[in-house]
């Protein structure tokens, strides 16, 4: 039986009733704890009592509603009178059948050795029979059954710590690995979640090299910033990686996306930006793809940083049934960075609480001037969060993604 103790506080002047099971073999006789404890009633307890002379009559009564077991130790065991028999069997087999209540051991004096095993074994603490009063009885019940309390609370405290830990890996596991072996292209990433205490949101970005040669990058948004909207952003993620690996790319790649989308989501009101660029093996030109997703920007060699044509976008994965997204080609040059980023750095505030959308045209500004600071990679990625939050003038609500991929030298 796994039985529950009642809730609440017992301490001070409460009035909150207790109720005790004594486990003893005669009860009436040695021990008599009714007598004992309406002695010690104006300790400000009340304490029900039920008694029970054998172990199975114990399991019958330990119900919802007991406190505390009371338990003598000089019970006879479950297997009373075999070799070797376990002094503290009884109290063991009580321990086995609560779990959850809290647990006092009665020995005689002479057994001070046996009480402190058995307080070592899982009782809350013991009492000799020869020193027991009213007073001391109820005192020990009410601390029994609060130690109990603290000690389930502990439980649940490193429970709860283990399931964090064990979230934490796994969705630093469903955290995307580039697949970049063989290309001369530089990537970098910058990830934060939304949520408090979460790895992952319902942003989401891979990078991949195929056979032949081209690296695709994508970077996603899904609407919302629970925990379904982190899923689901993975099952795009992993859905993309397949299908670039398959062959698919532009308008096809898109309109199976959407079919993962509308098949995966909860509600049709979800829907999914996305951002796809395909870069050719020579590094120097690439196709483009928006589905509702702010452009990416690119810096190039002696120029300054500037967004890739965006009119040609198409809406959102999850809007329109019969969506097109046409795919535009870009001429990137020799030497270049692209940066592909999500809504949450461009939409906070410029100037604290209350002021204009930092928006595209300010990200623009502030990456050309950490690009003519020297930065470039991680660093750059690293700068242009901090000093969005800082702008924002606090944390962002937004989930944040941001990836720059790079290429520093000059190919024919």
């Amino acid at each position: 039986m796994d039985a529950t103790p009642m809730t609440g506080t017992v301490t001070g002047t409460d009035r909150t009733d207790l109720t005790l099971l004594v486990v003893e073999d005669d009860p009436a006789g040695a021990l008599a704890v009714p007598e004992l404890l309406d002695a010690a009633d104006a300790a400000g307890t009340r304490v029900r009592i039920r008694t029970a002379r054998n172990l199975t009559e114990a399991e019958r009564l330990l119900t919802d509603d007991v406190h505390c077991v009371l338990v003598d130790l000089s019970l006879p065991g479950p297997r009373a009178g075999a070799v070797g028999d376990d002094p503290l069997a009884p109290l063991r087999h009580i321990l086995r059948l609560a779990p959850r209540h809290a647990v006092l051991a009665l020995a005689g004096s002479a057994d001070a050795e046996l009480a402190a095993e058995a307080v070592r074994v899982g009782a809350q603490d013991h009492l000799f029979r020869e020193e027991l009063d009213g007073r001391l009885l109820s005192r020990a019940i009410r601390y029994a059954v609060e130690r109990k309390r603290a000690d389930a609370v502990q439980v649940k405290l490193a429970e709860s710590r283990l399931r964090a830990q064990e979230n934490a890996r796994l969705e630093r596991g469903l955290l995307p690995t580039p697949l970049l072996e063989g290309s001369d292209l530089r990537f970098a990433a910058h990830y934060r979640p939304g949520r408090s205490r979460a790895l992952l949101g319902g942003d989401f970005y891979d990078v991949v090299r195929t056979p032949d040669g081209t690296v695709h990058a994508m970077i996603g948004d899904v609407c919302g910033h629970g925990p379904d909207e982190a899923a689901l952003g993975v099952e795009l993620r992993i859905a993309w990686r397949a299908l670039t690996f398959a062959g698919l790319c532009g308008d096809e790649l898109l309109s199976t996306m959407q079919q993962v989308l509308e098949h995966e989501r909860e509600s049709e009101e979800i829907f999914a930006t996305l951002c796809t660029v395909d870069i050719a093996p020579d590094g120097r030109r690439a196709g483009l793809c928006l589905a509702g997703h702010p452009s990416p920007l690119i810096a190039r060699q002696g120029r300054t940083a500037r967004l890739l044509p965006y009119e040609d976008g198409g809406p959102a994965l999850g809007l329109l049934p019969r969506a097109r997204w046409p795919r535009r080609q870009v001429e990137l040059g020799g030497a270049w960075s692209l940066l592909m980023y999500t809504d949450g750095l461009i939409e906070g505030r410029s100037a604290g609480p209350g002021s204009a959308r930092l928006g595209q045209d300010g990200m623009v500004e502030m990456i050309n001037r950490q690009l003519a600071s020297g930065l470039r990679g991680e660093e750059l990625l690293e700068a242009a969060v901090t000093e969005v939050r800082s702008l924002n003038g606090g944390e962002l609500t937004d989930d944040v993604a941001v990836l720059a991929l790079e290429r520093d030298r000059t190919r024919v």
